[in-house]
């Protein structure tokens, strides 16, 4: 098991040598000037210059990317170009936010899916199938503004049980932000329901149609016995992945949901970042998102060795 996962985090950091790379390419080749755009239009040829050599701009491009990720490593992640502030802190307090709301999220939407998923597989073409199907294809559906504005008006306007503006202010702790996280989980938990509910289902009736099943049955092992001990163990192995996934796209990819929500999140960060073309912005949480992206694989990949022993000996 360690050799298993030490191979896996040096698969990690190769990724994510990898990944910096490509981030750091990919935002040096963007449209525009960026001390034009910080500047703005006004600004004489002297003050771009400088702006240019205060954030080595006019280096080689090897002589920023090393810069950049020795210093990336180190936690110094410079200095935003349009907000003027250090860009760790302010990175560090909205993924703070994003995790809470992954958090609750995976909470409230991991199990309900799951449940889900195996109550249409042990009741196959059953009316609870159906229903369960039909249900979880419908709510997810709906594009994620309009799950949001139907919760916000429901649930915060006529009811009024959960606040309709989700902002919280810098240093909210989760159960500080607990009400205002409510919302936004619930539509983000509407995202991926189908589809983890789906896969749920299918493993399920994967299993059950496996030879193992009906010896098991023969030998006198409650049926109740064998589900629990076997055919859970395996149908859920694919959706460990998924939902690890998930929580590594939960931390970046609530775009629309945060926007709807007023919710200060990565995401929300990110279109900023890219409005204003603040590079060293952009790169720190594009790299954030990476890592959490890699970290959630491979603590997926861990479980899945747990539970496969095939895997960890391969």
């Amino acid at each position: 098991m360690t050799k298993y996962i030490a191979r896996r985090v040096v698969f990690l950091l190769v990724t994510l040598l990898i990944t910096s790379l490509i981030v750091f390419a990919v935002t040096q080749y963007l449209p525009g000037d960026v001390a034009r755009i910080v500047l703005g239009r006004e600004a004489g040829e002297e003050q771009l210059e400088a702006y240019r050599e205060e954030f080595g701009l006019n280096d080689p491009l090897p002589v920023q990317y090393a810069t950049w990720l020795s210093d990336f490593v180190r936690g110094d992640w410079g200095i935003s170009y349009s907000t003027r502030t250090e860009i760790y802190p302010l990175v560090m307090e909205r993924l703070k936010n994003s995790m809470m709301l992954a958090a609750l999220t995976m909470f409230i939407g991991v199990p309900l899916a799951v449940l889900l998923g195996v109550v249409a597989g042990l009741k196959e073409n059953s009316h609870w199938d159906n229903a369960i199907s039909i249900g979880s294809l419908s709510v997810v559906g709906l594009p994620e503004f309009v799950t949001g504005i139907i919760l916000i008006e429901l649930f915060a306007r006529r009811l009024g049980w959960f606040p309709a503006n989700s902002s919280i202010p810098p240093g909210t702790t989760f159960f500080e932000a607990l009400p205002s996280l409510i919302l936004p989980a619930m539509a983000a938990t509407l995202v991926l329901l189908a589809y983890i509910v789906r896969l749920t289902r299918a493993g399920v009736v994967e299993e059950l149609s496996r030879p193992y099943v009906r010896t098991a049955e023969l030998k006198g092992i409650s049926k109740t016995a064998v589900i629990f001990k076997h055919v859970l163990r395996n149908a859920l192995m694919p959706t460990v992945t998924i939902v690890a996934i998930s929580f590594g796209w939960y931390i970046s990819g609530l775009i629309v949901i945060e926007n709807v929500f007023n919710y200060p999140g990565v995401g929300r960060m990110m279109v900023f970042a890219i409005d204003r073309r603040d590079l060293p912005l952009l790169q720190a949480l594009t790299m954030v998102t990476v890592l959490a992206f890699a970290l959630a694989n491979l603590f997926a990949d861990i479980i899945y060795a747990y539970l496969d022993p095939r895997i960890r000996l391969s």
